[in-house]
């Protein structure tokens, strides 16, 4: 048994090293993104009707490191300032695919070929499930038109400078807290896996074939998995015999899909769109994998080093232990940071918008309102900004890990507020009375 345990610690650990050092590269490079390209840049470039929206909303949802939750308050501004429904739709299904880390971690646990064809992939199911919304359904929606609001207004930092910080924060607190969790668990279930399950395990069950593609399809499909933490799994499947087709299936449908995304494309972008959001995830994680396992044999025989993939067995260097050291130390003080934060304030960035220092009335009111579906600081900062721009609110602070918006104001609307929270696709609790 302790020999067990310590194998699986092992083979953790050795997980850990060989993505640590491209890890920390994507998260800095995510970081750089997350300041120098502006919501309004993406919102001047996504309006418009035909395919070049589609194809640039596409396009610019490949790098982004927004999870299927956090695409959604971002697509539904996105929707809320002129993008067209299908470039929306193309959006949503581009973005959660992939991102700069999750290629970064891709090529090295994966192999340069899935390290290229799975952006690929998320730019073609996004152009595709976009075409298919402006050809069937092309009408604007008013009951979802309504429903869409601007997230209200983000700061974002002045001078070279201050934008250098800010990425650093992003690349070094926000990100790596947003998907640690997710990170470790995947993670230790595939250093378990690799120490306790023969290798090939899996092959005559998922070795290959339309059949293993899509019950690997069909498991991604409901779950909720961020396209980075869904990599070691999808090379802990590849270990024990799952054919690279069947793996990247699970990593289409897994990160582009779970239950409060369709609920909230639906509620949006109307349920015919849902419909064609769900057919284009199924037939792109089917086909993209019936494709690559016939492309992988053959690619390798043109260039052997396409073979190249990831292996639990594979010895590590030296500075990949530095590395691994490292990125362990950026997620526990992220945590650390976030909780602080969350303490002091609750609110995306630790401050608390729309007056943290306003005095506040003896009639000042306070509600608690239980939020439901936010997994990531992006969801939290977009329920705080469009609350915080509501008439009335004086300040708004948001407790991701509590799922919770603490609100001050006067003359107070918790209608109004629930109805600005659930624009976003979250749930928001409309019993209860003002404190």
């Amino acid at each position: 048994m302790l020999d067990t345990v310590l194998h699986a610690a092992l083979e953790t650990w050795l997980v850990t090293a060989r993505m640590a050092g491209w890890l920390l590269a994507g998260f800095m490079l995510a970081g750089l993104l997350s300041v120098f390209i502006s919501p309004a840049w993406l919102e001047r470039h996504l309006g418009g009707r035909g395919m070049g929206p589609v194809f640039k909303a596409a396009l610019f949802g490949v790098p982004l490191p927004l999870c299927s939750c956090g695409v959604i308050p971002v697509a539904a501004s996105l929707r809320a300032h002129g993008a067209s429904r299908a470039a929306t739709t193309g959006f949503l299904l581009s973005t959660p695919q992939t991102g700069v880390d999750s290629i970064f971690i891709t090529f090295t646990m994966l192999g340069p070929l899935f390290a290229v064809f799975r952006p690929v992939a998320a730019l073609v199911t996004g152009l595709l499930g976009g075409a298919l919304v402006q050809v069937l359904d092309p009408h604007r929606g008013d009951e979802a038109e309504a429903a869409l609001r601007p997230a209200g207004r983000v700061e974002r930092p002045q001078g070279l400078l201050n934008k250098l910080k800010a990425a650093f924060d992003y690349g070094t607190v926000t990100l790596p807290g947003d998907i640690a969790r997710a990170l470790v668990v995947g993670v230790v279930i595939a250093g378990v896996l690799g120490a306790v399950i023969p290798e090939d395990f899996l092959a005559r069950y998922l070795g290959g074939g339309p059949l293993s593609i899509a019950l690997m399809m069909v498991v991604g499909i409901p779950i909720y998995v961020c396209a980075t933490a869904s990599v070691p799994l999808a090379a802990s499947f590849i270990f024990l015999g799952a054919s690279p087709g069947a793996a990247l299936a699970f990593l289409i449908a897994g990160p582009a899909t779970n239950a409060a995304t369709v609920t909230t494309v639906s509620r949006v972008l109307g349920r015919r769109t849902a419909l064609i959001y769900l057919l284009t995830v199924a037939v792109s994680a089917f086909g993209g994998g019936l494709l690559l396992d016939w492309l992988v044999p053959r690619a390798a025989a043109a260039v052997p080093q396409l073979a190249h993939g990831g292996h639990h067995h594979e010895m590590v260097a030296w500075i990949d232990h530095l590395w691994a050291l490292l990125l362990v130390a950026v997620l526990v003080r992220s945590r650390i940071v976030a909780a602080r934060r969350s303490a002091s304030c609750g609110c995306e960035g630790g401050t608390c918008a729309a007056g943290k220092d306003a005095p506040m009335s003896l009639e000042s009111e306070h509600l608690e309102i239980a939020v439901g579906g936010m997994n990531c600081s992006h969801c939290s900062g977009s329920v705080q900004r469009a609350v915080s721009g509501l008439e009335g609110v004086t300040a708004c602070r948001v407790d991701l890990e509590g799922g919770k918006a603490f609100v001050d104001g006067e003359g107070l609307d918790r209608a109004a507020i629930a109805d600005a929270i659930e624009a976003l696709g979250f749930t928001a609790d409309r019993g209860g009375d003002p404190a």
